[in-house]
């Protein structure tokens, strides 16, 4: 960059510096969260050209739905409140947690229990422990991808997970009934450090609680010691779809910003 030009001037202390710089080298001032991208041409580095119409109204599209969805979490309301109402039926009625939506092993072709069973649970502990895992991380992801793909997102990880935990003990010839949202929330928990992480980094002013994160996870996992309807590979698979869906989001938010 043989040629800069000093076009940007400082609130500080007025000075004139580099448009290319993030902090005013005379006062150490904070200008703007990012430098331009460059690209070499030639021997010199020049600034990438600004993205289109097309790539602005697409990114305008994706903060305003990321800001509807942080006012209005419906996916994560409408998960904790609808198990919440199917517990108050089961234990109103009597019903046994397989006749509320629990996936029962062998399935016996009852596909449709791979996406009640996330929603059936047998006590409130169970419940609880998964409504402040989703209130906490899944609200957090619901603000950056809005409604409908973090609704999509928790039906993901917790039917793959379902079919997880039922494929494994089909496979050791157990006859049980697996329920319960542990792979939901911990795809919660996985999508949002996925989604956090790729905002921190390289940004020293938007660091995490890396340990409460640990903390959520661990707890996570460990509700089948407590809970015989909980299933750990359920909530391993359902984890794992979590952080890939929220690579694959860092990595598309990221192209479009």
């Amino acid at each position: 960059m043989s040629e800069t030009e000093l076009s940007v001037i400082c609130k500080n202390c007025g000075s004139e510096v580099s448009p290319y710089v993030t902090e005013c080298p005379y006062c150490g001032a904070r200008l703007r969260r990012r430098a331009p991208k460059l690209e070499r041409r030639g021997d010199a580095l020049e600034p990438k050209p600004r993205r289109g119409a097309a790539s602005r109204l697409l990114r305008i599209k994706l903060r305003a739905r990321g800001a509807a969805g942080a006012q209005r979490p419906y996916a994560t309301l409408a998960a904790v409140l609808g198990s919440a109402l199917l517990l108050l039926v089961e234990q109103a009625t009597g019903a046994s947690l397989a006749e509320v939506g629990g996936l029962t092993v062998p399935v016996h072709g009852e596909w449709w229990r791979f996406f009640t069973a996330p929603f059936a649970y047998v006590d409130v502990g169970y419940l609880f422990v998964v409504a402040i895992g989703l209130a906490i991380f899944g609200v957090g992801v619901e603000r950056r991808l809005g409604s409908a793909a973090t609704a999509l997102l928790l039906l993901a990880c917790g039917a793959l997970g379902m079919l997880a935990a039922s494929g494994i003990a089909g496979a050791r010839g157990e006859i049980t009934v697996i329920a319960g949202g542990n792979g939901m929330a911990l795809g919660a928990v996985a999508a949002w450090f996925a989604i956090r992480r790729a905002e921190a980094h390289h940004a020293i002013d938007q660091d995490y609680d890396r340990i409460g994160v640990a903390v959520a996870a661990a707890v996570l996992l460990a509700v089948p010691i407590f809970d015989s309807s909980a299933d750990v590979f359920a909530g391993l698979v359902g984890g794992a779809v979590g952080g890939l869906a929220g690579l694959a989001a860092s990595t598309l938010r990221h192209d479009v910003s």
